[in-house]
């Protein structure tokens, strides 16, 4: 999930990235199979979530505040575990430039896209994007202190609030972009672990989250707005 959805959209272009192994450094090969047998099939949400925790315990050990975003938190939360994308790290702004060089004291490659409000790294042949913005908002303390330290395949991390998460999702549809049916999943998935009342007073005004709200309500994932038929 990114500024434009991108945790969970299909917007995003198709990436071919080779899996790695846990076993080894960042940049080794993956080899799914013992030496000389066949390759056995490719788990690319397994090597979203390695890639996933590998960051995160990066993070950890180095005391930067954080908080796991887009389809793995989603997966955190107990959504789904297809992930076909990359893992995302929501960071301060202030913070942007000491994460980055704590990646690359690891090793990992640090590249500074042409959107001001992310960096993106590799780990293990994934796509890892560094956060310090969510839908044109800065990411803020307040946000990371109401994350949820959850485990993510058996390693220990914040992740995003479930209301927080939802919020970043629905306050980033426009009318280039709003894509309802890669959101819904993720709202049925979370949707008794958020504030529906809270996003609708942080967003609910906004055409296209409206009317995502309404379209949840139609379909009975969540309760009218009170005072609505």
């Amino acid at each position: 999930m990114t500024q434009n959805g991108e945790g969970t959209a299909p917007l995003r272009r198709p990436e071919v990235a080779e899996l790695r192994l846990a076993g080894g450094g960042p940049d080794q090969p993956v080899t799914t199979s013992a030496p000389g047998q066949p390759e056995l099939p490719q788990d690319r949400s397994q090597a979203i979530l390695e890639a996933t925790k590998e960051i995160g315990a990066l993070l950890k050990r180095a005391g930067h505040r954080f908080a796991l975003a887009g389809s793995v938190a989603v997966y955190a939360h107990g959504g789904s575990r297809y992930l076909q994308h990359d893992a995302d790290f929501c960071v301060l702004p202030d913070d942007a430039e000491a994460v980055a060089a704590t990646l690359r004291e690891a090793g990992l490659p640090v590249r500074t896209p042409p959107e001001d409000w992310l960096l993106k790294t590799t780990c293990r042949g994934q796509n890892i994007d560094i956060i310090f913005a969510l839908a044109h908002q800065p990411v803020t303390a307040e946000m990371l202190d109401r994350a949820h330290v959850l485990p993510v395949d058996s390693v220990l991390m914040p992740v995003l609030a479930p209301t927080d998460l939802i919020h970043s999702l629905v306050s980033a549809f426009s009318e280039h972009y709003c894509d309802f049916g890669a959101v819904l999943p993720v709202a049925r998935a979370v949707r008794e672990k958020v504030d529906w009342d809270a996003l609708r007073a942080a967003c609910g005004d906004q055409p296209m989250p409206a009317a995502f709200l309404f379209l949840l309500e139609r379909l009975n994932v969540i309760d009218p707005q009170e005072g609505q038929p």
